[in-house]
């Protein structure tokens, strides 16, 4: 399992209208074939940064089942528009305690 975290920074002003459009959104993520979880959080002390944790069965998952498919570009059309700047996306995994 990986964890893909992207920051997203949002135009002032357009953060609640960001949120909504992302109801609609995160059903063309969180079906996608293997995703297990999709979570979008907001900032407190910075309300135009958002952070969206999903988890993910392998990076290749994330890249072919969704970046390389019209899901994504849907996505991008729904969310983009409010995006102050390009996200930053990584994945990540975990460490063994």
């Amino acid at each position: 399992m990986v964890l893909e975290v992207a920051l997203i920074d949002v135009l002032a002003g357009r953060e609640d209208e960001f949120a909504a459009v992302y109801g609609k959104a995160h059903t063309l993520l969180a079906t996608t074939p293997g995703c297990r979880s999709v979570r979008m959080t907001r900032g407190v002390e910075s309300p135009t940064r958002f952070v969206l944790l999903v988890e993910w069965d392998s990076v290749d998952a994330h890249l072919d089942n969704f970046r390389a498919t019209d899901r994504f570009t849907q996505w991008r059309g729904l969310l983009g528009p409010f995006f102050n700047g390009a996200p930053t996306v990584e994945h990540f995994v975990d460490v063994p305690a």
